[in-house]
């Protein structure tokens, strides 16, 4: 087993509201392996965004333990780089001053423009976009867009990335394309990957484990299921594979029996 890159221990997560304080989250324990792909699940409202937030450093919990690498998370940091359903692309820049911006924050103090230019060149190679490095958000489509999100996390050279429903504003073909390649990108780069998800074929084809939330308020991990499925995957043989059938099976119940009679 490789080593623990993050670590949660207790964490609980509270909202002050109108109405008054709101627990999201409570009593969240998760170990997360270098190298490691983690899917989190769960119906809306059960945190999911939440607890990705705390790991990339952009909120931090009521009570509990997050680390990184053994120390504190205490905000954001390089090593964490976060993709967003929205590609928070700024529409004044091309596609490839949009990753150099990234490429500049993180290492503009240690290396020179030819340098930065070449990371900034890189990334977006890693992604299929050399072809649209001077087009403008506005002038690609939403996937080209998504891809160039992607480019902009993986130039920075994170060992953890943090997606947030990356691919759920596409259509069906389009995310089944980016799901493909970023499967090829995680295993060139060897980066840790966790990944907020609705889509229970997607969470299963990506991840080594999945982890599934229950229901808000004051959710917390109700079961983790670990997939052993072989690398690499192929979508089409996976589609026939009993085990991948399993998995899917697993998540559904706790989803839609387990969760669904709770709040029942």
């Amino acid at each position: 087993m490789s080593k623990k890159i993050v670590q949660i221990e207790k964490v609980s997560q509270t909202f002050e509201t109108k109405k008054g304080k709101f627990t999201a989250l409570r009593d969240i324990h998760l170990d997360i392996h270098e190298g490691e792909s983690i899917s989190l699940i769960g119906h809306s409202g059960c945190g999911k965004s939440t607890l990705l937030n705390l790991i990339a450093g952009l909120t931090r919990p009521t009570s509990g333990v997050m680390l990184c690498d053994g120390r504190e998370i205490a905000g954001p940091g390089p090593e964490r780089a976060v993709v967003f359903q929205n590609h928070s692309l700024l529409p004044w820049l091309t596609c490839f001053d949009n990753v150099y911006l990234a490429v500049e924050r993180v290492f503009a103090r240690k290396e020179g423009k030819a340098k930065l230019k070449q990371r900034t060149h890189e990334a977006l190679a890693l992604v299929g976009l050399t072809h649209a490095e001077n087009k403008y958000p506005h002038e690609i489509s939403g996937g080209m867009k998504q891809r160039v999100g992607i480019a902009r996390a993986l130039s920075m050279q994170p060992r953890i990335l943090l997606m947030d429903e990356p691919f759920g504003a596409l259509d069906a073909l389009t995310r089944a394309n980016l799901q493909d390649e970023l499967m090829k990108i995680l295993a060139a780069t060897k980066a840790t990957m966790v990944m907020v998800t609705h889509d229970v074929d997607e969470a299963v084809l990506l991840s080594d484990r999945v982890v599934m939330l229950t229901n808000g308020p004051a959710a917390t991990i109700g079961e983790i299921l670990e997939v052993k499925l072989e690398r690499p995957r192929d979508r089409l043989a996976l589609a026939h594979d009993p085990q991948f059938g399993e998995c899917r099976a697993a998540i559904m119940e706790f989803l839609y029996q387990k969760q669904l009679r709770v709040a029942a």
